[in-house]
């Protein structure tokens, strides 16, 4: 399988606080990688790395063949490649529905705005957000603002979505409509980044679950290993906490 993203021994330090710890870790083109762990324990720090939000201490983020952390590599067009779901949706309060789905596809891919309309339409469509087109975001609920981000990074056609917790600022009631999106998506065969603490979710969908600890991937696996046979004990304790 095509290494998509490929992370070598990467370092981030907040001061003196080493948040992620000589990390190594690959994701291939198509597959769903989830990953699990502790509050604190790197996940979103990580993610926010992927996509040079935060910028590593130390080592290598390769992208297609070529590090993206070098100083000639533009990070702008980097960053287009990589849609990115926040937990707080982060949609723009001033734009409507669909206007927050065309404004970063006509002002960052110079898309003509009929085009945005055509292509925001779509994945609208795939969210089951279309009606609400002209709805401003404080008139939605918190499920439907998360599916309006999820379609807004869907715009942009990424090459890898990563999600950072969608579900957690989501009232229960609403977590279900949030993960039955990304679980098409995942069925689709998009290439998917997911930091979750929804680990029947995760079980599910994903390709291989990535358990992080302390700042460092304890283990990783596939989903039937990681939740019916974890190696280590750390990796049990968190799971029986979890799932208990």
């Amino acid at each position: 399988m095509e290494k998509l993203i490929e992370i070598q021994h990467l370092r981030k330090c907040f001061g003196s606080n080493e948040v992620l710890k000589d990390i190594d870790f690959s994701v291939a083109k198509g597959e769903v990688v989830c990953i699990i762990g502790s509050s604190g324990s790197g996940k979103s720090t990580l993610l926010r790395c992927i996509n040079l939000l935060e910028k590593p201490t130390g080592g290598r983020i390769i992208y297609k063949g070529e590090d993206i952390l070098d100083d000639e590599h533009d990070v702008y067009v980097y960053r287009q490649k990589l849609g990115m779901v926040f937990q707080q949706f982060n949609l723009f309060n001033n734009h409507n529905v669909l206007g927050n789905c065309t404004v970063g596809q006509v002002k960052v891919l110079k898309r003509s705005r009929e085009e945005a309309e055509k292509i925001a339409m779509k994945y609208l469509r795939v969210v089951g957000m279309e009606q609400y087109i002209n709805a401003k975001p404080r008139q939605l609920s918190g499920g439907q603002k998360q599916r309006v981000a999820i379609a807004r990074a869907l715009s942009m056609e990424p090459d890898v979505m990563l999600f950072d917790e969608p579900t957690s600022a989501l009232d229960p009631e609403m977590v279900g409509e949030v993960l039955k999106v990304m679980r098409d998506l995942a069925n689709s065969g998009l290439t998917m980044l997911i930091v979750t603490h929804e680990m029947g979710f995760a079980n599910e969908v994903a390709d291989r679950v990535v358990f992080m600890d302390q700042g460092v991937i304890a283990e990783e696996g596939p989903p039937e290993q990681i939740f019916n046979n974890p190696k280590l004990e750390r990796t049990r304790e968190f799971l029986k906490r979890t799932l208990t």
